[in-house]
């Protein structure tokens, strides 16, 4: 069985599996493969405004296509990189993705007009989509069982301090130059990250698990992902939550500026409720063990749909206000780490045997369905919270019907169910 099947090839004792990188190196790497797609979307978010003017742009909301065209380019191109790796090896598809989001985001500084920055920014998106897909190939090349997941875990503590900074380099940036050194800082990063890649990531992929691209096999794979009910239950609802999630990144510049009259502390609450999410995924890893991740995915789904109500309620009743939107939009992103990252689990259980297709199947649903259903709730903003607000409160519900019928109908039954689909 391949590596890209769902068995990594672990090294025989003694060996290393990542020759000529030490295990420090080789978690930095990973970590800094997966910040680049938070850093392409959250650096930019303080200088929409000055994009906007510059480029032309005739309304607020439609600035957000900035935003929402990278996320399109992002899910797209999962699909295909993980045939492609496993047919070329994970080094040249990683150096190749990197480099063609280089060239977007140095083209994304030098336009002048709208339309190109359209297109830079997909350009952009469908280069760091690599970073994605690759990042868990190489670790799962490299390790399995609780090291693997020590890997992940501690690449992940990295990946999510990113949408707690991000903003603030944006910022940092635009008070000292140009909006245009946003994305130069972004080409830099990508740039910094192929060279460390080139000079000293090995090629994970051992060649006898090089798999030929077969149009059969993979639609055959597409196929059983997508007709699996639990799969496809989990997947559909994360892309509800992940909804949610971008309609308050298209929002949130907007909501700071017009309706609460604060930009200044855009990217200080941004941060806090970035942290928010980041403590519960941490806490999340303490607490899966314990108690199973259907009772705490469920639960916190709940808990999201609650906050999320309360929060729109108070909206339509006219008592928003700048620190009872940060607060329950802490509390729904808290919510949202205890889950999002159970329903990804969840939503990969039956699906070991085609594990890496089905991962980028299931990156290409969840992003651009979630971009898409972001994109229609930013683009209801009418100078309040409201809309947002009702648009969480729809995307949970949504999310619950999902999982209602992944689980025929029944919540926080324990992975180890005799009559769990999937279990």
């Amino acid at each position: 069985m391949t590596a890209q099947a769902g068995a990594a090839p672990v090294a025989t004792s003694g060996a290393q599996p990542h020759p000529g990188m030490g295990f420090r190196q080789f978690v930095a790497i990973i970590a800094a493969m997966m910040a680049t797609n938070a850093l392409a979307i959250d650096s930019m978010l303080p200088a929409l405004p000055a994009i906007g003017d510059a480029l032309g742009i005739a309304t607020d909301n439609q600035r957000q296509w900035i935003i929402t065209a990278y996320l399109l380019g992002f899910g797209t191109a999962q699909i295909v990189y993980g045939p492609l790796a496993d047919r070329f090896g994970r080094k040249p598809v990683l150096l190749v993705g990197l480099a063609i989001y280089v060239i977007g985001s140095l083209l994304a500084s030098m336009t002048g007009h709208f339309d190109t920055m359209l297109l830079a920014r997909i350009v952009q998106g469908v280069g760091a989509a690599s970073t994605r897909v690759l990042a868990v190939s190489i670790v799962r090349d490299c390790y399995s069982g609780r090291k693997m997941a020590q890997v992940m875990s501690l690449a992940f503590i990295v990946f999510l301090a990113v949408p707690v900074i991000a903003p603030s380099v944006g910022q940092l940036i635009v008070l000292f130059a140009p909006w245009r050194w946003i994305f130069l800082f972004l080409a830099v990063f990508g740039l910094a990250i192929a060279l460390w890649a080139t000079l000293k990531l090995p090629e994970t992929l051992h060649p006898d698990d090089r798999n030929p691209i077969s149009p059969r096999r993979i639609l055959q794979a597409f196929k059983f992902v997508l007709t699996n009910r639990m799969a496809v239950g989990y997947m559909l609802a994360m892309t509800m939550l992940l909804g949610g999630l971008f309609g308050f990144i298209n929002s949130a510049q907007q909501v700071f500026v017009d309706t609460f009259q604060a930009p200044g502390l855009f990217t200080t609450i941004f941060a806090l409720v970035a942290v928010a999410m980041a403590v519960a995924s941490l806490l999340n890893a303490k607490l899966v063990g314990r108690f199973g991740t259907r009772r705490i995915s469920h639960t916190m789904l709940l808990g999201y749909i609650a906050f999320a109500i309360a929060h729109a309620a108070l909206a339509l009743w006219g008592y928003e206000q700048l620190w009872s939107f940060a607060v329950l939009q802490a509390a729904m992103m808290f919510c949202f780490g205890l889950t999002g990252p159970n329903f990804g689990s969840m939503a990969m259980e039956p699906l070991g045997h085609i594990a890496g297709t089905a991962s980028s199947v299931q990156g290409f649903v969840t992003t651009v369905g979630g971009a898409l259903t972001g994109f229609m709730i930013g683009q209801q903003f009418d100078g309040s919270t409201v809309p947002m607000n009702l648009g969480f409160a729809g995307c949970g519900i949504l999310a619950l019907v999902m999982v209602l019928i992944a689980e025929n109908g029944k919540l926080f039954r324990p992975h180890n169910s005799p009559k769990a689909p999937g279990s």
